[in-house]
């Protein structure tokens, strides 16, 4: 019942994040360090610069970002956050350095037996991408990052929707829910 249920609530984030928007190239790579079944919570880590970063922009990123990981059961938290998430926006083009890997929902359910040899791949990355991390806060290291190339430098890059898809889009590769999230759903019924 519990295996339905999560492939219940991926399908919907699936059918959900596949309406009304632009798909963008978007990849993503994570740490065989990172303890994806023990997170609860998150916060932002304040990593704005004094660049080309908009404030009306940042807001609709963090917001975006913060209401999918709420989607996903992680809890909101100023006090001890165990994540920490951070963006940056590139408006020039980047080669960007990746890793080649099971998928991570692949990795999380056989983390014994998966083979965690990576290899690097290069990722010429469009003027425009967006780079999320995820940091394990109490582990002192990255464990996600995703991006979305190509995102701004055209006309849409202020606009709500536009950005809103391009943390979706990013956050399509992050399917994992907060510790005891499904379970809690589940005893609700």
């Amino acid at each position: 019942m519990k295996a339905i249920f999560s492939i219940a609530i991926l399908s919907l984030l699936f059918l959900a994040s596949c309406m009304g928007y632009k798909e963008f190239p978007v990849e993503s790579d994570y740490s065989y360090d990172g303890d994806f079944r023990r997170y609860k919570t998150f916060n932002f880590l304040d990593t704005r610069s004094s660049g080309p970063d908009s404030s009306i922009q940042n807001n609709i990123i963090e917001e975006s970002i913060k209401a999918r990981m709420e989607l996903q059961g992680y809890d909101y938290s100023e006090l001890d956050p165990r994540l920490l998430v951070s963006y940056k926006i590139f408006y020039d083009s980047l080669f960007f350095t990746g890793y080649e890997q099971p998928d991570l929902e692949m990795f999380i359910e056989y983390e014994e037996s998966v083979d965690k040899e990576m290899d690097p791949v290069k990722y010429n990355l469009r003027e425009g991408t967006l780079l999320v991390l995820i940091y394990d806060r109490e582990r002192k290291k990255s464990i996600w990052q995703g991006y979305a190339s190509g995102v701004f430098g055209n006309q849409y890059f202020n606009d709500k929707r536009y950005l809103q898809g391009a943390v979706r889009s990013i956050f399509d590769q992050y399917k994992v829910f907060a510790e005891g999230f499904v379970v809690e759903k589940k005893k609700l019924r």
